[in-house]
């Protein structure tokens, strides 16, 4: 047996399943340039255009929640009178403040439509471009 012969018979050759094809082409996306077809653009677009009011106004409506509940927690309880106040005093001014952040959650809303209205505004001749070259 030549030296040739012996190489060929020690090594052996390993073919991947199509589980590990999947695995390895799955693994081989993530690092791949994107290439969004115009529908995934439009798509995009429009999730953003929500998610920029939604988020919004989810930090609004938590922001004015806090503050009602620290209007409610200064009206309930004992809390004004170790800053100075009477226990009027700081029943009061607890359902101002309470108050206000009803106001503040109470606005959440609104700015949301509006929110939503501007981003629209602002990508709309994109999203009519995309929609006209996909509708042709």
């Amino acid at each position: 047996m030549n030296n040739t012969d012996n190489i060929q018979s020690e090594s052996f050759n390993y073919t991947y399943s199509a589980k590990q094809q999947q695995e390895i082409e799955a693994i081989r996306k993530k690092y791949m340039p994107a290439n969004e077809d115009k529908m995934e653009q439009l798509r995009k677009m429009d999730r953003n255009v929500s998610n920029k009011a939604t988020m919004l106004s989810i930090i609004i409506g938590v922001i004015g929640t806090l503050i009602m509940g620290a209007g409610m927690s200064l009206a309930m309880t004992n809390i004004g009178s170790s800053m100075g106040m009477s226990t009027n005093a700081s029943f009061v001014v607890g359902i101002i403040i309470g108050i206000i952040g009803m106001v503040i959650l109470g606005l959440a809303y609104p700015i949301y439509n509006y929110k939503i209205k501007k981003e629209r505004e602002k990508i709309a001749p994109e999203i009519i471009r995309l929609t006209d070259e996909l509708m042709k």
